[in-house]
């Protein structure tokens, strides 16, 4: 693989062919964490209005880990080596078009297609542009991969399904996590009275983050410290001590549910029905638009982003252990390029 930048006019006259390669973190098949392996994978072919991005860091999700384990969107996955990863940050090497809003050397962040094509977990991306942004000023490539995919998920969340407004009583669930600490900053800049459910060494810490009510799960039933809330976020769903299902009694009658995890709990869209509120799952989309919103956010102080703890490429194993405990608090995040870049 081969590249010539030129040092003038901020563009790049690129020799990528059909025959390049680059290093990627992959999987040759559904199982533990170990199943990961370095490996020389094709370079992917920019066409139509793809962006082609050379990453720096790639974000960690559950997602990933589910997909990896054969769970998750396993189901699109048609070939091996397959390259995982949603979240990216780098910098632009080709845009569509001469005349594109973005150009070679704009430093960006965004959402890969993957499963159905090659994921961030690698050297470079090739992504449509409708998936990703310029990095807010504020972040360093390394925090900018952190935040796509959470971010976007708690704003469609928190501001597009339930409509977070002055005086809404919202309890969030997991909210020291990777969309939970997300969900919770932009429910309160938009005036909801959150209450955040976390562990004991997050309390101080959810209250930093616009908590006005924190309730350590360990120490005590959340149903008995809270009641009467018009939305429920539900990042854990029926997986941890039945959690979807105590959150029904909590709601006001005609109250919302939003259940994000993915397989987390059967059947909660009846069961909230039988009791008087209403449900609804979350799917998030990639969404430039709205990528750029939370990027101003960041740049103005409004919402922070935070990152647990950076592995190496070759180490994405030991990050999909550490998603798979259940105890990150924000962001885990690979590097795959070497900074500065």
């Amino acid at each position: 693989m081969t590249e010539q930048w030129s040092g003038s006019t901020g563009t790049t006259s690129s020799t990528l062919t059909r025959g390049s390669t680059m290093s990627a973190a992959v999987i040759d098949g559904f199982g533990e964490a170990s199943v990961f392996s370095v490996a020389e994978v094709p370079m992917p072919v920019r066409v139509n209005s793809e962006v082609l991005v050379k990453v720096a860091a790639a974000g960690v999700n559950p997602i990933d880990a589910k997909t990896r384990g054969g769970a998750g969107v396993a189901a699109a996955v048609s070939s091996f080596p397959c390259v995982l990863g949603y979240d990216f940050s780098g910098v632009v090497v080709e845009t569509p078009f001469e005349g594109h809003p973005l150009r070679p050397g704009d430093e960006v962040f965004g959402v890969t297609s993957t499963p159905r094509g090659t994921g961030s977990y690698a050297e470079f991306v090739s992504v449509p542009s409708l998936q990703v942004a310029r990095k807010p000023a504020a972040l360093s490539l390394i925090e900018a991969a952190a935040v796509p995919s959470a971010a976007l998920t708690a704003w469609g969340v928190v501001v597009d399904v339930a409509k977070a407004h002055e005086g809404q009583r919202m309890l969030i669930h997991a909210g020291a996590g990777g969309v939970g600490h997300f969900a919770v900053q932009l429910a309160a800049y938009f005036g909801a009275r959150v209450t955040a459910t976390g562990s004991s060494r997050n309390q101080a810490w959810l209250r930093e983050l616009g908590a006005s009510t924190v309730i350590d799960y360990a120490a005590g039933r959340f149903e008995d410290q809270v009641g009467d809330v018009d939305v429920v976020i539900d990042l854990v769903g029926n997986v941890v001590a039945e959690t979807g299902s105590r959150s029904l009694g909590v709601l006001r009658p005609g109250g919302l549910i939003v259940n994000v995890p993915s397989g987390s709990w059967p059947g909660f869209a009846e069961e909230a029905a039988a009791a008087g509120v209403r449900a609804t799952s979350y799917k998030v989309s990639p969404d430039a638009s709205a990528l750029a919103v939370i990027g101003r956010l960041i740049d103005s102080g409004d919402v922070r982003v935070h990152v647990d703890e950076v592995f190496p490429l070759d180490r994405a194993a030991d990050a999909h252990r550490a998603i798979e405990s259940g105890h990150t608090r924000g962001k885990l995040v690979l590097q795959v390029g070497a900074l500065p870049f």
